[in-house]
């Protein structure tokens, strides 16, 4: 049944989307509404595993730790430690998992930072770096594939939410565009380096922790 509701609350939003396209001032509008039903999707999805009460406290779990870490590092111009830890929970728990941690730890530490129009877009993209992380967890366990993969994803999500905020609020003109572009590339590669960092500096001893983390959660107590 929540399977059902969440297919019709998605295909409803994405014809709000398609129709507020159909006026450029209404731009904004429609990528936002674009956004939610991919959300709705992901979390009806996350909805259908075999074992939903253990996937959502795992997932509270690793994503309450990361959100925690990019509250502490938001003094830090450009620098997402969230990045590395949803990539690493993508390889480690799965790309449902992956996901889901990416886009509940956006939402939660915007709590802190700020909510706003762009929390939909920052919960999808990091999203996707979960399901990058499962997509490519064989070699992930090497310290200098994780940082080459968290290096193009952090200038991916960077670029991916330049974009979205031009076409939401500037004229979509070339011009706007490149000037968009070129005003957060500084952040963006601070977000890459960073990301590199990172991985090195932790990434294979941080799935170690989550792998035998999901371990001790399948662990079932039978009573005599």
């Amino acid at each position: 049944m929540a399977s059902r509701v969440a297919v019709l609350a998605s295909a409803a939003a994405l014809g709000a989307a398609a129709w507020a396209a159909l006026d450029p001032d209404r731009g904004g509008l429609a990528v936002l509404l674009a956004g939610f039903a991919v959300l709705v999707v992901g979390a009806a999805a996350l909805e259908s595993g075999t074992e939903p009460v253990k996937d959502l406290a795992l997932i509270a779990t690793v994503a309450g730790v990361a959100a925690a870490a990019r509250v502490l590092f938001a003094p830090i111009p450009g620098v997402q430690p969230l990045t590395v830890m949803v990539v690493v929970a993508g390889a480690s728990l799965g790309a449902r998992r992956g996901f889901a941690v990416g886009a509940v730890a956006a939402l939660a530490s915007n709590f802190f930072l700020g909510q706003g129009v762009w929390t939909p877009w920052q919960m999808l993209a990091w999203g996707a770096c979960g399901l990058g992380g499962a997509a490519a967890a064989r070699v992930l366990r090497r310290r200098i594939a994780l940082a080459v993969l968290t290096f193009a994803l952090g200038l991916a999500f960077s670029a991916f939410l330049d974009v979205w905020e031009w076409y939401a609020f500037f004229p979509h003109t070339g011009a706007a565009f490149t000037l968009q572009m070129s005003r957060g590339f500084p952040f963006d590669l601070a977000h890459a380096i960073g990301n590199v960092v990172i991985s090195v500096a932790i990434g294979p001893e941080l799935r170690r922790v989550l792998e035998r983390y999901e371990r001790r959660t399948r662990v079932e107590i039978a009573w005599a």
